[in-house]
């Protein structure tokens, strides 16, 4: 397990002595900060925090052990390419009256809704929110299980009837934001492309989905569901990087006795006579002996590389290939020596970071039809010819990332499929002839870009697959649709973190409610793993 996921941490809280083991020489999964081009920190995979629980913050007291938060306020930044000069933008920040006053440039009316969306938007994460720091309802034990069982599965029954009690009579309404593609949703309450095509990006971020793809709304939830020193759907960077945060989660698990450990593979999980996990087995062939084992990889690495598949339920392994693990992500990690200047904002005359720089700054975002369009070129095996690309300067908040006058930006670009049309690979050639398609397309919005171009660091989905051990490249472990979600998140059954090997359980983004940099699901596993030790 890897201690960005805070599950060491509470284990060690709750006097059980635990060790961490990690693959890489560096903590912290695919939450972490390296060097890549010397002198410039890159928050490598991901660059974004806030959806990380709001008590885990003070539960493990992690503003002690060294985190400190840099919120954006503007967070959004909308260029467009259009034949006027200058051409338009849309900021978006934490003050309604000046957002509204952005979105009246392209439409009055979507002006006058924007506040009343938010509202209805807020009103659904507000009931959602309380199953994030739950188990999911066991239905089968509700019908036949022990006495114990029935207990439980009642208790975690009362976080789902208290959202429905919050929903009310707006269920409905709800319930279609949920299933529906996030375009239909949209197109109820805007009619301007730009703010539609903005607010989508959230919608199918790290998804292989289009907004006009059923389910896409719970995606955009789940990207609205955070918050930051207590501002709900606040996103922000973490000061010196993503790593910085694994780095407080880590000294909070040692501090109170954990042992963490680097370059540390497992290749198995240890079964005992019974049948219950006693501990893994690491590469060089050590055995590390345990009462319980918590797995922060992917479902796919936990049970069909790690756990000896015959001892198994085969539905279950069935159900664990059949995850959805598609991916449409390339991560590109560049860095520049000098600000990127917008034809929409051009750059103070000194060089400094304006408001915008701050923002993530969605490129190719002028119409919800462009991210379709760029979708389905990607279900077709090719790369995306105007990908959708969002690019997040941290730098501009965090001059520490850089030398002096240079920056680092960070380029999450779908659409690129896993496995190239006609089963071509991702070699040097096509990872730089699609990194460069991206670079022409900012260079268009904002000239000069490429000529500030210092390094750059282009992680396709196989590359995150081998890297950092996300499936298919899939930041969430696998796809947040709603067939894959609470219930079934990562199969029937064992959505509520234990897995059909005693003492074994499932803490990462594969596990309920899903990815990000959340914590959720370390945190309710640890609680679960915990009431099973003390009956042990």
């Amino acid at each position: 397990m890897t201690p960005y996921s805070p599950q060491a941490a509470y284990l060690q809280r709750a006097g059980v002595r635990t060790a961490v083991l990690e693959k890489r020489h560096v903590l912290g999964g695919a939450a972490v900060t390296e060097e890549i081009v010397p002198g410039f920190k890159f928050s490598r995979a991901s660059y974004l925090l806030s959806l990380l629980r709001p008590q885990i913050y003070a539960e493990l007291e992690l503003q002690r052990h060294g985190l400190r938060l840099l919120p954006r306020d503007p967070y959004s930044f909308t260029p467009l390419l259009e034949d006027r000069s200058p051409p338009r933008s849309l900021l978006l920040g934490h003050d309604m009256a000046q957002a509204q006053q952005q979105i009246a440039q392209f439409s009055q009316k979507d002006a006058q809704a924007y506040p009343k969306y938010e509202a209805f938007m807020g009103g659904l994460v507000s009931a959602l929110d309380p199953l994030l720091d739950a188990p999911p309802v066991d239905t089968a034990a509700l019908g036949q299980g022990s006495l114990l069982q029935r207990m439980r599965a009642l208790r975690a029954l009362r976080p789902l009837l208290g959202a429905g009690r919050v929903l009310g009579r707006q269920l409905p309404r709800y319930y279609e934001v949920l299933t529906a593609p996030i375009s239909k949703i949209l197109d109820q309450w805007f009619e301007s492309e730009p703010l539609k095509a903005t607010l989508a990006t959230d919608a199918v971020i790290g998804a292989m989905a289009s907004p006009h793809t059923p389910g896409s709304g719970y995606v955009l939830l789940h990207h609205v569901m955070g918050e930051l020193e207590g501002r709900r759907g606040a996103w922000g960077y973490v000061a010196g990087g993503m790593g910085a945060l694994s780095q407080a989660i880590a000294c909070a698990a040692a501090a109170r006795g954990a042992h963490i450990f680097t370059e540390k593979a497992v290749s198995r999980v240890l079964l005992g006579k019974d049948g219950r996990a006693q501990g893994v087995v690491l590469q060089d062939g050590t055995e590390v002996r345990s009462k319980l084992v918590l797995s922060n990889a992917s479902p796919h690495i936990t049970f069909l590389e790690l756990t000896p598949q015959e001892e198994l339920p085969k539905d279950f392994v069935q159900r664990i290939r059949q995850i959805d693990t598609r991916s449409p992500v390339t991560k590109i990690n560049v860095a520049v020596d000098r600000l990127p200047s917008f034809l929409a904002a051009p750059n103070a005359r000194d060089g400094r970071p304006l408001p915008h720089h701050q923002c993530s700054i969605h490129l190719n975002c002028e119409s919800t039809h462009l991210l379709h369009q760029a979708f389905t070129e990607a279900t077709n095996g090719h790369p995306s010819s105007r990908p959708m690309i969002e690019l997040c300067i941290p730098s501009a908040l965090d001059p520490g990332l850089a030398p002096q006058g240079c920056h680092v930006v960070s380029l999450f670009t779908q659409y690129t499929p896993s496995v190239l049309a006609g089963g071509r690979p991702w070699d040097e050639q096509a990872r730089n002839a699609y990194a460069d398609r991206v670079f022409d397309c900012i260079e268009a919005y904002a000239p000069g870009f490429k000529a500030s171009v210092i390094g750059r660091d282009i992680l396709t989905p196989p590359d995150l697959e081998r890297i950092f051990g996300l499936p298919g490249g899939n930041i969430f472990h696998g796809g947040m649709s709603l067939d894959q979600l609470y219930f079934t998140r990562p199969a029937p059954s064992y959505s509520g973190y234990r897995s059909p090997i005693p003492s074994l359980y499932l803490c990462g983004s594969g596990a309920h409610p899903g990815g990000g940099v959340m914590g959720a699901a370390g945190r309710n596993a640890a609680r679960v793993a915990l009431e099973d030790f003390r009956g042990l």
